[in-house]
């Protein structure tokens, strides 16, 4: 398992490219980054050293956590002690939250599935008796306002790609970057949420038509 991920790239069943969730989703303001860029800069602090910190330790934790599901031994030679502790208090975390769930079955985890307009790769979808459960895992200090647009996404591809296999509640696990907290939440209803996606797709296209690319 690659601990870092290439871009990933997604083509339709004509075989045509299609942009993936996160390319819709970039075209949206992200004003929690802009004042965090600005408030280092003010504190005369180099954005860049804290992301590439931050980073280590948030995907750290991730990836111990895909190393769980997917029952491999993970690599942590790239990481200092510092990072890989603060990492596992998050991985230990997710054990606790994992265990309040019962007994689950994991259905998938990263597939990859495209429609007809857009692409993505889910996290994590799992079984709890008859109910298939979708899992975004997200790395970043808070939940912000595209999260749920983007599981709204990753819930229509599943169901476009397995109708027999619905999803019914889907979560957000959110892993902080730099501290490595663990907090889940679960989300409500995203009809909503996917409207807009289907709204900013529209635009993202339009986008791409008139730069003609």
């Amino acid at each position: 398992m690659n601990i870092t991920k290439a871009h990933q790239r997604y083509k339709n069943a004509k075989g045509e490219d299609v942009p993936g969730t996160t390319s819709v989703l970039s075209i949206l303001a992200k004003p929690a980054l802009i004042y965090w860029s600005w408030d280092l800069g003010m504190k005369g602090i180099d954005y860049r050293k804290v992301s590439d910190k931050a980073k280590d330790v948030g995907t750290l934790a991730h990836y111990l956590i895909e190393c769980d599901i997917k029952g491999i031994k993970p690599d942590t030679s790239e990481y200092s002690k510092v990072v890989i502790d603060k990492a596992e208090n998050a991985f230990l975390a997710w054990l606790d939250w994992k265990k309040e769930l019962g007994e689950i079955e994991t259905v998938a985890s990263e597939e990859q599935i495209t429609c007809d307009t857009f692409g993505g790769t889910l996290d994590w979808v799992i079984k709890k008796v008859d109910d298939y459960i979708l899992v975004d895992f997200k790395t970043s200090k808070g939940f912000y306002f595209e999260m749920p647009i983007q599981v709204s996404a990753y819930k229509y591809l599943w169901n476009f790609a397995h109708p027999d296999k619905k999803i019914k509640f889907e979560f957000l696990l959110r892993i902080g970057k730099e501290d490595a907290e663990f907090e889940p939440r679960k989300l409500g209803d995203l009809d909503k949420e996917f409207k807009l996606f289907m709204s900013l797709l529209d635009v993202y296209n339009l986008k791409k038509e008139i730069e003609g690319t």
